[in-house]
């Protein structure tokens, strides 16, 4: 497997450069030099698929996809808009990062459904799995509108259809905004769509890993009223009128701000789970979350921990190589949450390079920031979806 190219537009500049060589440079706006760890395909290498990871308004153009089909007209294009994009060690704002994968002996076949109206997001998982060969099938690798879904339900839809199958992936974003958002899958970015990318061959080796770096604080409350994603009430009050008084002065911001306050939901007999605030409703006073808050369970406020968050990353690396056993990586995503990057401001790209410090320099790292992150905590866990999150897919066919 050979990550063959990295292609780039960045803030002001919206012309593609496609280059070779190790780097992924731009003279623009944002200078510098962009280190990707790829090199070029030999001519006439077609790859099997694209990864596009980009800025809404700039995936919305028709060009930069036309480029990529006109350039490699076999090759299978996924992508999704973000809240910030990854191309190696750098971290991007209003720009696309795309990354080309040619395959040695493996396999890349592809599915994409739209959440139609009054199709649950559980029937959503189940009928776009279902849609995958199931033979020979080694893991699924999955992009999801990020504020039209349940993304828990949507999770737990893919499993029941692909026992014994990896499976990552991660919601689309839209900045801090959280507006629309967009998934694409060999052509015109569309909100309500989900879309797969279903990976075969012996060879091929998978790893992931997902670590969070938040800490608890304030009581813990019990979830007496909820639907699904929707929170009504923390024992018995308001829970948005609670929040509100835990977040003071930032609550104006909501649901933006709620991304630096997310929630940890402990439910009996199992790891608690993060879950990040998408929108609120004034008037049935509720919040709605990127995954489920299943009533009776238990839920607690969490704060950013700077050092935590850092060390997440490189703990979540550390997990995704141990499947790969003595082979190196050769090609990592990162999909990390829109409310680390909030928090880490300045040093967002500190949690990148921890990664690549653990992974090392032959890994290709693409990847970008998310309203909702897919994977087991650990290769051997069951999936789940991970809000605040640095998760990280690796593979390698060596």
């Amino acid at each position: 497997m050979t990550p063959v190219e990295t292609a780039c537009t960045a803030p002001f500049d919206r012309a593609w450069r496609l280059h070779g060589a190790d780097r992924c440079r731009s003279t623009s706006a944002c200078g510098g030099t962009r280190r990707g760890g790829v090199r070029r395909a030999a001519t006439g290498e077609e790859p099997h698929s694209w990864s596009s990871f980009g800025a809404r308004e700039l995936l919305a153009q028709p060009a930069p996809l036309s480029l990529l089909r006109e350039r490699y007209p076999s090759a299978r294009i996924l992508g999704c808009s973000t809240a910030g994009e990854i191309c190696g060690t750098r971290v991007l704002d209003d720009s696309i990062v795309a990354t080309a994968v040619t395959f040695e002996s493996s396999e890349v076949r592809a599915a994409e459904i739209e959440l139609a109206a009054g199709m649950d997001s559980r029937t959503a998982g189940a009928r776009l799995a279902g849609a995958l060969e199931a033979s020979g099938l080694v893991h699924v690798f999955v992009l999801s509108d990020g504020l039209a879904v349940n993304g828990s339900e949507l999770v737990k839809g893919l499993v029941s259809a692909l026992p014994r199958v990896g499976l990552t992936g991660g919601l689309s974003g839209d900045g801090a905004r959280f507006e629309r958002t967009l998934v694409c899958l060999d052509g015109a970015p569309a909100q309500r769509r989900v879309a797969a990318l279903g990976l075969y061959g012996g060879r091929l080796k998978v790893g992931c890993g997902s670590l969070g770096g938040w800490d608890c604080f304030g009581p813990e409350r019990l979830v007496t009223r909820s639907v699904g994603n929707v929170l009504y009430e923390l024992d018995g009050q308001s829970a948005l009128k609670l929040y509100k008084q835990y977040l003071g002065d930032h609550a104006v911001g909501l649901p933006a701000s709620g991304l630096l306050f997310p929630l940890a939901v402990r439910t009996d007999g199992a790891e608690p789970v993060v879950r990040t605030i998408l929108a609120v409703d004034e008037q049935a006073q509720s919040m709605t979350f990127a995954g489920d808050v299943p009533q009776g369970a238990h839920a607690r406020l969490m704060k950013a921990n700077f050092e935590r968050l850092i060390d997440g990353a490189s703990g979540a690396a550390r997990t995704s190589r141990k499947p790969l056993h003595q082979s190196n990586p050769e090609l990592a995503i990162l999909i990390s949450c829109v409310g680390r990057k909030l928090v880490l401001k300045q040093r967002v790209e500190e949690e990148v390079e921890s990664v690549r410090d653990v992974l090392g320099p032959s890994a290709a790292l693409t990847g970008f920031y998310s309203y909702g992150e897919i994977s087991p905590f650990t290769p051997s866990a069951r999936c789940e979806l991970h809000n605040q999150t640095m998760t990280i897919t690796t593979l390698s066919e060596r």
